[in-house]
């Protein structure tokens, strides 16, 4: 679990939605899938 992984998952809950998430968070949203999925798989989510 990094704090940029956790960055991200705060960005989704603030805008409901992967792609404003993203550009809001300055990285591509398959970027930010990318590391929301790797925390879900740390977490067994």
């Amino acid at each position: 679990m990094t704090i940029t992984q956790l960055q991200y998952v705060l960005a989704v809950a603030e805008y409901q939605n992967f792609t404003l998430a993203a550009q809001k968070s300055f990285v591509t949203q398959p970027t930010l899938s990318m590391q929301v999925q790797k925390l879900e798989d740390e977490l067994d989510v």
